[in-house]
C-alpha cells in the first residue's frame, strides 16, 4: 500500500482504506491474469468497487466499478502520485479545479476510450457517473 493525501471531508483516506468512503481495497483480490470486465455488478453498488490488479512500489493498476457515484461535494481529489485513467465502459465527467469554469457544467464529458493523464496534486473530482449502465476504468497510478 502506498501513501497518498487525499481523503475525504470525514477524515478517511481515499481508495486505500478498508474502511474508506470511497470504495474498497483489499490485496487479496489482485491476480495474475483475468479479464477486466469479469464479475461486474448485476446492481447498483453503494460505493465505487476498486481492484488491485497490479500494486508495486512504484506502480499501481486498479480496475474501479462505478454505477452513479461521483465525488463528494466539495471534495477535490489531490493525488500523491500520477494517475493515467481510461474509461473502458460507460460515461462519466471530470472537473480540474485549475481549468476555466463557469461551474459543473464544464467538466469534461468521458466516454468509453477515452484517457486523461492526471499529474500529482492537479486536483480533481468526478462529478457524475452514469447510473443507468456500469462504468468501468482503468487507472494507472505511478510515480
Amino acid at each position: 500500500m502506498r501513501e497518498i493525501n487525499t481523503q475525504f471531508p470525514d477524515g478517511k483516506q481515499f481508495w486505500l482504506d478498508e474502511t474508506s468512503s470511497a470504495g474498497s481495497w483489499d490485496a487479496s483480490e489482485m491476480t495474475a491474469d483475468g479479464n477486466i470486465f469479469a464479475a461486474l455488478p448485476a446492481a447498483s453498488l453503494a460505493e465505487e468497487l476498486v481492484t488491485a490488479l497490479v500494486s508495486q512500489p512504484n506502480i499501481r493498476i486498479e480496475r474501479i466499478v462505478s454505477t452513479g457515484q461521483t465525488s463528494p461535494p466539495d471534495f477535490w481529489f489531490d493525488q500523491e502520485w500520477n494517475e493515467w485513467v481510461i474509461l473502458l465502459s460507460g460515461s462519466a465527467q471530470l472537473l480540474f479545479e485549475d481549468e476555466p469554469s463557469e461551474g459543473e457544467n464544464d467538466a469534461r464529458p468521458l466516454a468509453a476510450g477515452d484517457y486523461v493523464y492526471i499529474p500529482a496534486h492537479r486536483r480533481h473530482r468526478i462529478i457524475w457517473t452514469d447510473p443507468q449502465q456500469t462504468t468501468v476504468w482503468l487507472a494507472i497510478h505511478f510515480r
